[in-house]
């Protein structure tokens, strides 16, 4: 069985950066599509970026887009997401997620079947 944890959330200020990791246990997932999506109080689950088992495409939400980069280690098992320029909108609860669905379908949650706990991210002044 697999298991996805997460870690790198915190509380910091507009303005600053994070980098979140997200690292699968159990098994390969390397030909696997990785993704974070994140949902804050009260709002629907947002996806945030996703990349291409390949690492060869990258997708960002509009919310994100120029923010924030995804990127993945296939050799640890593991998929980053460093969040710059970091705003209060941005305050969430992160999930890492990892499928083999298509490409047309990387920003659905349905095309994920692992799925991390989830790590906090809060940005206040």
């Amino acid at each position: 069985q697999v298991q996805m944890v997460e870690s790198g959330g915190g509380s910091v200020q507009p303005g600053d950066s994070l980098r979140l990791a997200c690292a699968a246990s159990g098994r390969s997932v390397r030909t696997y599509n990785w993704a974070w999506f994140r949902q804050a109080p009260g709002k629907e689950r947002e996806f945030v970026a996703a990349v291409s088992r390949s690492g060869g495409y990258t997708y960002y939400g509009d919310s994100v887009k120029g923010r924030f980069t995804i990127s993945r280690d296939n050799a640890k098992n593991t998929v980053f997401l460093l969040m710059d320029a970091l705003k209060p909108e941005d305050t969430a609860l992160y999930t890492c997620a990892a499928g083999q669905g298509i490409l047309g379908l990387i920003r659905t949650p349905s095309a994920y079947s692992l799925w991390g706990q989830g790590t906090q991210v809060t940005v206040s002044s």
